[in-house]
């Protein structure tokens, strides 16, 4: 009973005025304007309707309600509700004989849009705008309205929910308003194209693809005013006599520009001097180098202590991604010399699987300074001799500086492999407990899929653009390949919380954590991924203690 008190009261209870001009709002909401049936309606609300003792009259506690509200309210779930009690509170003739009117106008114009089209079909629109306003008022103000979203409820829309049921809450549109022409399918996209350009403009949706292709990627989009900027910032650090890598890895973190992204890699990996009057003697002695070593070990490729390393590396460079790249001959000569003498000069681990995917990033970084197009669709053998030799050199040393601080991932048994991923376990149980106990639950460990995650860098679980974004922040950041990878890691996993959770088995899990749906991951999931690994090594990396409950 309290309920039925409360709807009682409701019309008379917002008896406070409120801010805004007194105003109809019609078409969608309320029907058409017409002062017949205006008057009609007033005189239907002057009549006491049979009711239930004890309720107020129906139609007069509205028009009371309408005469002291403004018109100026944002439409809202409350708004809804509203209208709807509204709605139920109209006379039924009324509604009926206000939606039977808009029908007949709807008819009235399609009839003669009809005729329009039969005699001047290229001007059916123009014509359309400049019907005389007293003909098609209704009709106009009717449709502009319900192209507003068509989520707020209307007396027509309560009376076709009515007697629709599968109507689905929407209002149903009458045979009269289909488009009428001859052909039907010529006039029926006009009258799309029609309706299609009296709806509210929206911006376009932006396939995901172009989303993710950017100036840090591969192509050459127009860069918006920041990104312009950066280069610019980029740009001006790099032109000084002496490069101030400090301010060059802040610069970095967030990003580099595709442009300056080889430059700005060797200066952060440390292969090129911060000095640029030193930059290309240095260049020159580290490729020369670098071609002295292939002129003394690469022949001794097929001797019987050096075949087994080079049959693997053989057999794991089709593996890689893109495929598209590594397959190509001239670029699978060129990884296959570059992993060989890294295996020859560092006998403590030598060729380790997993390696042989750390050349890829370099080596599509440094394409990008002799090309423009992507690389992936890209002859690499079209290059000059000297500029394919280049790009191996420059590849082979950076991948041996990133290795020289993480050689213990790939020495006798891994160890620190093993040391990250215990690592990584006991970091997931005090951010998620929910997520570690899951994993628990179902017998998950974590070396089953997280050894992966050290060993090739999240390069199997992420797109090459994504991953060449990822290293931006690592070269970026002290220790980034060794320590802060750690923190990455823990928050790519927990970004799949909900997944996981929703597994039930082990098969379901491990089905899931080997193959993480992020083929549409573009700059600004690895930029929020970053951000999260940032905020969890912030609390945890100087505070060990924090692992321990």
């Amino acid at each position: 009973m309290s309920g039925d008190g409360n709807k009682k009261q409701f019309w008379k209870r917002n008896t406070a005025k409120v801010p805004g001009s007194i105003q109809h709002v019609y078409g969608a909401q309320h029907p058409p304007f017409d002062p017949l049936l205006h008057a009609n309606l007033i005189k239907a609300g002057s009549k006491p309707p049979p009711a239930t003792p004890g309720k107020p009259k129906k139609a007069t506690t509205f028009q009371e309600f309408e005469s002291i509200t403004s018109d100026a309210w944002d439409v809202g779930d409350d708004d809804d509700e509203l209208l709807a009690m509204a709605a139920q509170n109209l006379n039924i003739e009324v509604v009926m004989e206000t939606a039977n009117k808009v029908i007949e106008n709807h008819s009235k114009q399609q009839e003669k849009q009809r005729q329009d089209n039969t005699t001047e079909p290229e001007q059916r629109e123009e014509e359309a705008q400049e019907e005389p306003a007293e003909e098609e008022e209704e009709e106009e103000e009717d449709e502009e309205d319900r192209g507003e979203e068509g989520d707020v409820t209307s007396p027509e829309l309560s009376f076709a929910s009515e007697t629709s049921p599968h109507s689905d809450g929407r209002l149903v549109k009458s045979h009269s308003e289909a488009p009428i022409g001859s052909p039907k399918d010529a006039a029926g996209e006009r009258a799309a194209l029609h309706r299609q350009r009296s709806l509210p403009h929206r911006p376009p949706v932006i396939p995901l693809v172009a989303r993710m292709a950017d100036q840090n990627t591969s192509g050459t989009p127009a860069m918006t005013e920041r990104e312009a900027s950066r280069l610019d910032k980029f740009r001006q650090l790099l032109a000084g006599p002496n490069t101030d890598l400090e301010e060059l890895r802040k610069l970095s973190w967030s990003g580099i520009p595709r442009q300056v992204r080889p430059i700005t890699w060797k200066l952060l990996s440390g292969y090129l001097p911060a000095n640029a009057e030193r930059r290309e003697s240095v260049l020159q002695r580290k490729r020369q180098e670098y071609f002295g070593f292939i002129q003394q070990y690469y022949d001794s490729r097929n001797d019987e202590h050096h075949q087994d390393t080079y049959r693997q590396i053989h057999i794991d460079i089709p593996r890689m991604s893109p495929e598209s790249l590594v397959l190509q001959p001239k670029v699978t000569e060129i990884f296959e010399r570059i992993l060989f003498i890294w295996a020859i000069r560092h006998p403590a681990s030598g060729y380790v699987q997993g390696i042989n995917d750390l050349v890829t990033p370099f080596f599509v970084v440094y394409v990008f300074e002799y090309i423009e197009e992507e690389v992936e669709n890209f002859d690499v053998s079209s290059l000059q001799e000297e500029a394919l030799r280049n790009i191996e050199a420059d590849s082979f040393w950076c991948m041996s500086k990133l290795l020289d601080g993480i050689q213990d991932n790939y020495t006798f048994a891994q160890p620190g492999i093993q040391r990250k991923v215990k690592a990584l376990e006991e970091l997931v149980s005090r951010i998620d407990e929910s997520v570690h106990r899951h994993m628990q639950q179902y017998e998950v460990e974590y070396l089953q899929f997280a050894f992966r995650w050290m060993n090739n860098l999240l390069m199997r679980e992420l797109p090459l653009r994504c991953t060449i974004r990822l290293w931006d922040t690592y070269q970026a950041e002290p220790e980034g390949f060794s320590h802060f990878h750690l923190y990455v890691c823990a928050a790519f996993l927990v970004r799949w919380r909900k997944e996981i959770l929703e597994e039930r088995d082990f098969q379901g899990l491990m089905i899931l954590l080997q193959n993480l749906p992020t083929m549409h991951w573009g700059n600004e999931e690895v930029s929020v991924l970053l951000a999260e690994a940032y905020r969890l090594k912030f609390a945890f990396a100087d505070a060990p203690n924090h692992y321990k409950r």
